[in-house]
């Protein structure tokens, strides 16, 4: 089995790119708050950051663990399930802490029920008319789903040596996915079209539902399956990585064309595997060496990159009480100056959440992964 071509170190391509998502998430997050005109006109279409986020999630994580079996090493879930619990699982709580017990920091009413969020299954039947809070979660309990079925599919691809094969399943379950949308629009959304709640039952059965969601996350998984498994394909793809990203702008911009009604058929249906393909294509050539976002380095995007987990996490209480306690001063929340300041506390937020608790348990992580009763991958 070949050797994968993807060095296991820091990337300043996907660093780029998770900035780019974390920023396209906080502005388009924003307009639910007191804001100026012009981010509304210009990133009305921000909800992409997440596909943005989805896309690199899958390639990363399903990237190391494709690396540890082209070399022939066995598939540990202990450890594989260690680095996602000691990665998200603490400051995912302590956010959750927040949120239950100071409900002044909650930006809209209720909370949902709290075993959703402990249990991962908020995306699950979200009916944005009788839950506000936190509702963001909602694609860390994708990820999370996902990635308890992940390593499931991984062992039994090892198990029946399917190598190189992995990719159609991945191909065969995006193409599942397409189709259970579409069964989604006709049966569930479609004969609503002119209800006035129109746009929560959207929400409920198209955007938010896992099995609707999955083509950033399997594009990511088939990228780096790809990638793993085809070296002379990455190989290839190197030598012509900046007119894959140009295709890839392009195919984004394409998909915001589509997208600009996002509750339409066309945007439901085909939208969401055009973006998947389109971050696909910008994440494909971003890990290529020879592309520009690969060479380009930045100290700005590899802080915010660092951080964008925290921001995710936190951004909406920091708006909220940012906007509600300078307003009782006289500042107006439609301000750009009102934005600076949530810019900077929201900022302000993830980097405590990312020193006091994100590292720390990190740390953890790596003195149980190291330590000499652990089997490692």
């Amino acid at each position: 089995m070949h050797t994968s071509s993807i060095a296991p170190v820091q990337l300043s391509g996907p660093d780029h790119l998770r900035a780019l998502a974390i920023t396209l998430v906080f502005f388009y997050h924003y307009q639910n708050f007191g804001h100026p005109d012009w981010p509304e006109e210009i990133i009305g279409l921000g909800w992409m950051g997440v596909d943005l986020f989805f896309v690199l999630s899958g390639f990363l994580i399903a990237g190391q663990i494709f690396r540890a079996i082209s070399k022939g090493r066995n598939f540990s879930l202990k450890e594989f399930f260690i680095k996602r619990v000691f990665r998200i699982i603490p400051a995912y709580l302590v956010v959750l802490i927040l949120y239950i017990a100071m409900p002044i920091v909650r930006e809209r009413e209720h909370l949902a029920p709290i075993w959703q969020y402990l249990t991962f299954t908020l995306n699950l039947d979200l009916d944005l008319s009788k839950t506000g809070t936190f509702t963001h979660a909602w694609s860390l309990c994708i990820e999370e789903q996902f990635y308890l079925i992940l390593p499931l599919i991984v062992l039994l691809i090892n198990y029946f040596k399917l190598g190189k094969k992995s990719v159609y399943i991945f191909a065969g379950l995006f193409i599942l996915g397409f189709a259970l949308r579409l069964w989604s629009w006709d049966q569930l959304v479609e004969p609503h079209l002119t209800s006035e709640y129109f746009w929560v039952l959207w929400y409920k059965y198209i955007y938010y539902p896992t099995y609707n969601r999955l083509d950033g996350l399997l594009t990511g998984v088939g990228i780096a399956a790809i990638f793993t498994f085809y070296p002379l394909v990455y190989q290839r793809i190197n030598e012509y990585a900046n007119w894959l990203l140009l295709f890839g702008v392009l195919l984004l911009l394409s998909a915001c064309f589509l997208c600009i009604d996002p509750h339409s058929f066309n945007s439901s249906i085909f939208g969401f595997p055009l973006i998947a393909l389109a971050f696909g294509a910008i994440v494909a050539s971003a890990v290529c060496p020879k592309c520009i976002l690969y060479t380009f380095k930045s100290k700005f995007t590899f802080h915010l990159a660092t951080l964008s987990y925290s921001i995710y996490l936190i951004h909406k209480i920091m708006i909220y009480m940012t906007q509600n306690l300078l307003a009782q001063a006289g500042l107006q929340k439609e301000s750009n100056l009102m934005l600076i300041f949530c810019i900077a506390t929201s900022l302000s937020g993830a980097v405590i959440l990312r020193y006091c608790v994100e590292l720390p348990f990190l740390s953890i992580k790596d003195k149980i992964l190291n330590h000499p009763d652990h089997c490692k991958i």
